[in-house]
């Protein structure tokens, strides 16, 4: 009676709205997320992650730029060159932003070689700091904080007459030759202590021009102020209000090695575009300032900072920021695991809220009045992990991000892949839009127009793609031979993802009525089978007649450093990895490798140094073991994966984050679940707390409950729903979104739980 009696009060505890178990505790869960984690590394090793102050899906990310980095403007161990207002975070490829870069100095104005030593570096969520200087004598305190559309500086500057504030409007992440370069910056110094500017940017993971304005005003007037321009060993300045332009960076023409757009004349990046600011700090030794954003106008971008952060208050709206992270953070509490385990958790679920950005009321790129985000970078990436997590958490974003592609759809005639700064960036592989809307139908999210979303994925389906580099699908060949030859570039990745693609449309197909459709493209879902090589046991590509490619081997690493991975026949990867992708057809996978036993030992060969956590490609895998009735297997690997992969350092990150995927993939496995991104479930795999609870947007919670979880007792051996025996090693969406307990019994080896297979449902 004791145990049933407890049972029952868990379960009536979790009913009540979370809202009413916030207040009551309310901890300031920010204490647990550290910015820094993953911002080292570089490449496609490095987590890339963004170490400075933004809000959740903010626009603003303003954060230290340094002089050697990756695609987030920073690196540990190099020299500050200032501070700039855009970014994107743990992203791969070619960098994009680093706008409007400020540099605080102190001595007589110079505008070239600023790059400055840090100390008491520290950073928390909406927040960053640093003492910057090459000495004592000159050392400033930097602090940042931010709005969605703002940023906001509080300098501490040494006594000294000479204090300076660097503005440089041609500002980019540039990487090293490669990448953004500025067509034209402009500048508008309006008075001593207002100044407003634009900059138009072309290049980065995609090639399309963006233009972005500013406008700044600082606290106090500067004794000195006005524009200048600079380039390789040389600058000029025109001081007081004006008007100036420059900082052209593309006079050269282009060199289109793909879309990736790469300048012959490097000293044509030295020309610079800038304002500065010239203080007296002897007395007062602070200054404010306050710059906004906006892809309309300066004039815009001006009103946002009237309605974002008209206070000249630091530290309130350093509070507000830090008040949005923990609204956000408080989505899911967990209990139990070590310190560490927790501040790996929520440094996770806070970068899970970085990106993609909320630019509702800056769409310039169409007159529209849905909701607009940028920056889905890339959707091959976050589809997986991190859209069904907001799926669950913040129901709300995900549909609006919904409506925002559904929208680009109406207005641009193809749902992206990938999009950033209002334009399609490099399409990885299919139509992974695809799979957003299916898993947004199959879990009843609802919110958008499902009509319209089914149209644009099936133009996805239908429509062979004029430029497949940055919308659509190759479809010929595929719709042809029933495979994507490799004759084209990432034939058999791209042959695995359309096959899952045209499962998602199928799955949409059949929940709107449409049963023709549903059967014809279901039935091309099967097309992964059209590549299987039943000898090696694994994907082989083919040339059009059907012929295998030869000297093939299922983990030889393409390309072999001779090549880039666009022209490779599997996209950042191999083919043992991605012979794992066939998340619609895993009884047929199974079926193809020997049965349950000879799938288990497959996987097990993956997992034998082939296995790739730093990438997305075959992070379903240690689920797979579920279907074959091991799920003590996907325990074990799961766990190992946590524990080897995801510190709470610098370099804590197994590869690029990817805008948050690689984070939500923490986040789902530390609280026992994970999802199969466009179908109606979560498998259980082996939680790492004892209670996690997630708040829903019902005002319930569900809540899992593993009191016995450690280190050694990793094998759930028995497990309940809401009070009653649970058999099967997966949960469905409906079951988790009513809200209850999933109770899990835990044990140092495992048991007879769930090792009769049930099929979850799949949609349809």
């Amino acid at each position: 009676m004791r145990a049933l009696s407890g049972l029952f009060l868990s379960a009536a505890l979790v009913a009540l709205p979370f809202a009413a178990l916030a207040q009551s505790t309310a901890p300031d869960l920010a204490t647990k997320a550290d910015p820094f984690v993953g911002v080292d590394g570089g490449g496609v090793t490095g987590g890339n992650t963004v170490p400075g102050a933004g809000v959740p899906f903010g626009f603003v990310s303003l954060s230290p730029d340094t002089t050697n980095a990756d695609t987030n403007g920073y690196d540990s161990k190099s020299p500050i060159i200032g501070f700039s207002y855009t970014h994107v975070s743990g992203t791969g490829g070619s960098g994009k932003y680093g706008n409007f870069r400020v540099t605080p100095a102190v001595g007589p104005l110079r505008v070239n070689h600023l790059h400055f030593g840090k100390s008491d570096e520290q950073a928390s969520p909406g927040y960053y700091s640093v003492g910057l200087g090459n000495s004592d004598a000159e050392r400033i305190k930097v602090e940042l904080t931010a709005s969605r559309r703002v940023g906001f500086q509080r300098l501490t500057y040494p006594a000294a007459t000479e204090s300076q504030l660097i503005f440089d409007v041609s500002s980019v992440v540039a990487m090293r030759g490669r990448g953004q370069r500025v067509r034209l910056a402009k500048v508008e110094l309006i008075d001593d202590h207002t100044l407003a500017g634009e900059v138009t940017v072309e290049g980065g993971w995609n090639p399309a021009p963006y233009t972005l304005y500013f406008h700044a005003v600082v606290d106090r007037p500067a004794k000195a102020f006005g524009a200048w321009k600079a380039g390789q060993g040389w600058f000029e300045t025109t001081p007081g209000v004006g008007r100036s332009e420059g900082g052209v960076q593309v006079k050269s023409p282009a060199n289109r090695q793909g879309l990736m757009i790469e300048y012959d004349t490097e000293r044509e990046f030295s020309n610079r575009l800038g304002a500065y600011l010239t203080f007296d700090t002897t007395a007062d030794r602070q200054v404010r300032m306050k710059l906004a954003v906006s892809f309309v106008s300066a004039d815009k971008a001006r009103a946002n900072l009237a309605e974002e952060m008209p206070s000249w208050d630091f530290d309130a709206c350093r509070q507000a920021a830090r008040a949005q992270w923990n609204s956000a953070l408080a989505k899911i509490r967990v209990e139990g695991g070590s310190d560490e385990q927790q501040r790996i958790f929520y440094s996770a679920l806070y970068r899970a809220h970085t990106m993609p950005h909320d630019l509702s009321g800056e769409n310039v790129w169409w007159n529209s009045a849905e909701p607009h985000y940028e920056d889905f970078y890339t959707l091959w990436d976050t589809f997986r992990t991190l859209h069904p997590l907001l799926t669950v958490i913040q129901p709300q974003r995900q549909r609006d991000m919904l409506r925002s592609l559904i929208d680009t759809y109406r207005h641009t005639g193809w749902m992206p892949d990938s999009r950033i700064a209002g334009a399609n960036g490099m399409t990885q592989g299919g139509s992974n839009g695809d799979i957003l809307v299916a898993d947004a139908v199959v879990k009843r999210l609802g919110g958008f127009d499902q009509a319209l979303a089914y149209e644009a994925i099936r133009k996805n389906g239908e429509v062979d793609s004029d430029q497949p580099f940055l919308q659509g699908r190759v479809l010929k060949d595929y719709l042809k031979l029933g495979y994507v030859p490799f004759t084209q570039t990432r034939s058999a990745s791209r042959t695995l993802e359309y096959a899952y693609d045209d499962y998602a449309i199928g799955v949409v197909a059949k929940a709107l009525g449409k049963s023709e459709d549903a059967k014809r493209y279901l039935a091309r879902s099967g097309s992964w089978k059209n590549l299987w090589d039943d000898k090696l046991g694994c994907i082989r590509p083919r040339y059009p007649n059907g012929d295998w490619v030869e000297n093939y081997s299922c983990t030889y690493e393409y390309p072999d450093r001779s090549g880039p991975w666009w022209d490779a026949p599997f996209y950042e990867g191999n083919s043992l990895q991605y012979s794992t992708y066939v998340p619609q057809d895993v009884a047929g996978l199974m079926a193809k490798t020997g049965g349950r036993e000879g799938f288990v030992a497959w996987l097990d060969h993956l997992f034998d140094g082939h296995y790739s956590q730093g990438n997305e490609p075959d992070i379903l895998a240690p689920y797979l073991y579920i279907h074959a009735s091991r799920p003590d297997r996907t325990a074990e690997i799961a766990r190992q994966l946590m524990a080897k992969h995801y510190r709470p350092t610098r370099t804590g990150l197994p590869g690029n984050d990817d805008a948050g995927a690689m984070s939500s993939w923490y986040v789902w496995n530390a609280i026992g679940l994970y999802p199969n991104a466009g179908q109606p479930y979560y498998y259980i795999a082996s939680p790492v707390f004892t209670r996690s609870a997630i708040a829903l947007e019902s005002g319930k919670t569900f809540t899992i409950q593993a009191p016995a979880t450690s280190e050694a007792n990793r094998y759930v051996t028995a497990a309940r729903l809401n009070g009653k025996p649970l058999d099967r090693a997966w949960i469905t969406h409906a079951e988790l979104a009513q809200g209850g307990v999933l109770d899990l019994t835990m044990g140092p080896a495992p048991s007879g739980w769930a090792t009769t297979f049930t099929p979850p449902p799949d949609g349809l």
